[in-house]
C-alpha cells in the first residue's frame, strides 16, 4: 500500500484544483458544477466550498448526478442496483458544465454521467475534473480537464480515497 496524498496533501490539492477553475473562468452565471454520485460529491462539496471561499457573492450552480441507471453494465447480473439522489433542479441547456469525480479509470462512468446530463438539457460545453488520473487503464477516450495527479497502475491495482467527515484524515492510497 502507497499513500498517494495524505491529509495536507488533498488539502492543497483542493485549493489548487479551485484556483484553476477560477483562473479560466470570470463570471459564474452560465457555470454549473456537477458532482458524480456516489464518491464524486466528497470530492465536488469541498471544490465548490473553496471555489466560493476564492469568489464570494457569485453565485455557483451545484448539483450532484446518479449514472447508476445509464451505465453499460447495468443489466449484467451484479445484484440490484440502487440509486443515489440525482439533485440537478435547473436546466442545463447551453451551460458549461464541470464534471467532478474522484478517480478516472476506465472512462465508463464519465461516459453514463455524459449520458444523464441530457436529460437536463444540452450543454454548451462540458470539462472534466478528478482527483485522480490511472491514465493508463482507459477503455474509452475520455481525458481530464483538471487533475489532481496522474498516477500509472496496473490494472489490479486499486486506488481508494478516504474521506473522513470529521474532516480530520482524509488521504488517498494506491493499494495493491
Amino acid at each position: 500500500m502507497k499513500t498517494l496524498f495524505t491529509h495536507e496533501q488533498l488539502t492543497i490539492t483542493i485549493q489548487r484544483l479551485a484556483h484553476q477553475i477560477v483562473e479560466q473562468i470570470d463570471v459564474f452565471e452560465d457555470v454549473v458544477i456537477i458532482g458524480i454520485q456516489p464518491r464524486g460529491i466528497h470530492l465536488s462539496d469541498r471544490v465548490v466550498k473553496a471555489i466560493q471561499a476564492i469568489v464570494p457573492g457569485q453565485k455557483i450552480q451545484y448539483g450532484q448526478l446518479d449514472t447508476t441507471f445509464y451505465r453499460d453494465d447495468v443489466h449484467q447480473n451484479n445484484g440490484i442496483h440502487i440509486p443515489s439522489a440525482t439533485s440537478i433542479d435547473f436546466n442545463l441547456e447551453g451551460k458549461q458544465i464541470i464534471l467532478i469525480d474522484d478517480v478516472l479509470h476506465t472512462g465508463r462512468t464519465i461516459r453514463a454521467a455524459m449520458d444523464a446530463l441530457i436529460d437536463f438539457g444540452r450543454p454548451k460545453h462540458v470539462s472534466l475534473m478528478v482527483l485522480i488520473d490511472r491514465r493508463f487503464s482507459r477503455e474509452l477516450p475520455i481525458q481530464p480537464d483538471f487533475v489532481g495527479q496522474s498516477v500509472d497502475t496496473m490494472y489490479s491495482q486499486k486506488v481508494k480515497v478516504q474521506w473522513d467527515e470529521q474532516q480530520l484524515d482524509h488521504k488517498v492510497l494506491l493499494i495493491d
